[in-house]
């Protein structure tokens, strides 16, 4: 019996995607070590979702851990990787930026390892729209990106120098993903939408960094799952933006929906733009499609 090995399949683009391929039948083998990066209530929340799946297994641990990860490569055949557990947040990596080097960049070194020991036929990499910092949009994959902005996008540039070294030495099927500021339902807390509607709503200030003409390439989780998933198909190795494509939403006009929505004025502090955040992301899609 085969399976998809999923790693950070408790967190937000790893519980969608773990849940899409048990709903096609394929049998998911889901990792993760439940960090408190953020709340672990909804961490556990989105693995209860999926324990209601037979053809689903976890098991808690940490990517780092190399002969703890050794085993599971021993115990199952797997089929592929889906390599989605990260330390995620450009402000936070500046506060531990030892732990996103431990996160993003050796747990990648040891599934490459293993995915070379194991003879895997093919990994899908999780990157970021944040390490084309420095860059005009909208962006393309073959943009110079040598420009990190912060310890977080510095990692996950490594992670994909990593994933290039490996498709080059040893023949192995990598297909890097670039997503673009994912939203959704169950999504991460600290991401901004979230954090706005809890401060509109408790009537508290938003936190504006800049003049709030900012903006992102929102992106719906399930659109980013169901790219991930098609992107299993065998390519080499090829960096691939997912995106929305589209016009990037500022900030001033993510808080006006958001009022509207809420039926409440926000009231807004600014702050300093900071100098570790991209002014803009725009992804550019036409390789994807």
């Amino acid at each position: 019996m085969e399976y998809y090995l999923v790693t950070g399949s408790a967190g937000f683009i790893g519980w969608k995607v773990s849940e899409f391929l048990l709903k096609e039948g394929k049998n998911v083998l889901g990792i993760d070590n439940i960090n408190p990066a953020y709340d672990v209530k909804l961490k556990e929340w989105r693995l209860n979702q999926l324990k209601k799946y037979p053809n689903f297994k976890f098991y808690k641990l940490d990517l780092s851990n190399y002969q703890a990860l050794k085993i599971i490569f021993e115990i199952y055949s797997i089929k592929a990787i889906i390599h989605l557990a990260a330390r995620a947040g450009v402000r936070q990596s500046l506060k531990d930026p030892w732990v996103y080097v431990e996160s993003n960049i050796t747990a990648t070194l040891n599934l490459l390892e293993l995915m070379k020991e194991f003879k895997i036929k093919k990994m899908i990499l999780a990157s970021t729209s944040s390490i084309y910092a420095g860059q005009e949009p909208p962006f393309y994959e073959d943009f110079k990106v040598d420009t990190p902005l912060s310890p977080y996008a510095a990692t996950k540039k490594s992670a994909e120098l990593l994933a290039y070294t490996y498709h080059h030495l040893y023949n192995l099927d990598i297909s890097v993903l670039r997503y673009f500021t994912v939203y959704g339902p169950a999504g991460r807390p600290d991401m901004s939408i979230f954090r706005f509607i809890k401060w509109i709503y408790e009537e508290k200030p938003i936190e504006i960094y800049g003049d709030g003409t900012q903006a992102r390439d929102f992106t719906y989780i399930d659109d980013i799952a169901r790219g991930t998933i098609l992107a299993l198909k065998p390519l080499g190795y090829e960096v691939i933006n997912l995106g929305g494509g589209k016009n990037p939403a500022s900030i001033n006009e993510v808080i006006e929906i958001l009022e509207k929505l809420l039926g409440k004025k926000a009231i807004k502090k600014y702050y300093p733009f900071h100098k570790a955040d991209v002014k803009i992301t725009w992804a550019e899609i036409k390789k994807a499609k």
